[in-house]
């Protein structure tokens, strides 16, 4: 009589049949993912500014802070420009020597240099009771807007914005309204 030995190959066959299997599987889940944009990657960030890029100098909330009682704010108004100078080179420092608008001169007052790998705050936002900066590398000054025509809420308004070793460029600068309480 033959006897044919089928215990030992065939679980091994199977075994290994089920461990291919299962690296199959993982391997499939695991690729799922590949290529993927997150849904935060492209959005915004949740400020009341807008931004811009000139080279290795990122500025940030840029804005004008005014509180509008009217259909528009006057001509011969004074109103403040905010925003967050960030060098981004480790090693350049730069410096902020003029910002112009057609909506009004803007005067900068204070020590605009920006430190490398640090950051210009220019203006006090509303409501903080200390003005951001200068802590370590960080320098703060003022800018104002002495309009020569009307603006209002709602409305972009062209600012350009020049520093001595990152050049230029021109942003879109919204007016923020503050923190005044809603009207009922």
């Amino acid at each position: 009589m033959n006897r044919i030995r089928t215990g030992l190959p065939t679980r091994l066959a199977g075994r290994v049949t089920l461990v291919g299997l299962a690296v199959l599987i993982a391997g499939g889940l695991s690729g799922c993912g590949a290529g993927q944009i997150s849904q935060t990657a492209v959005q915004e960030p949740a400020v009341n500014g807008n931004r811009a890029t000139i080279n290795n100098v990122a500025l940030r909330d840029i804005r004008i802070q005014a509180t509008q009682s009217n259909d528009f704010i006057q001509p011969g108004r004074t109103v403040e420009l905010l925003l967050v100078a960030v060098n981004q080179s480790p090693d350049v420092a730069d410096r902020l020597v003029g910002v112009s608008s057609d909506i009004g001169a803007v005067t900068v007052s204070g020590d605009a240099r920006l430190p490398a790998g640090g950051m210009l705050f220019v203006g006090r936002p509303e409501g903080q009771n200390v003005a951001p900066g200068p802590l370590n590398s960080n320098n703060a000054v003022k800018a104002t807007v002495s309009l020569v025509k009307p603006i209002s809420n709602g409305l972009n308004y062209n600012f350009t914005f020049t520093f001595e070793k990152a050049g230029q460029a021109s942003v879109s600068v919204p007016i923020s309204a503050g923190l005044a309480p809603p009207q009922a």
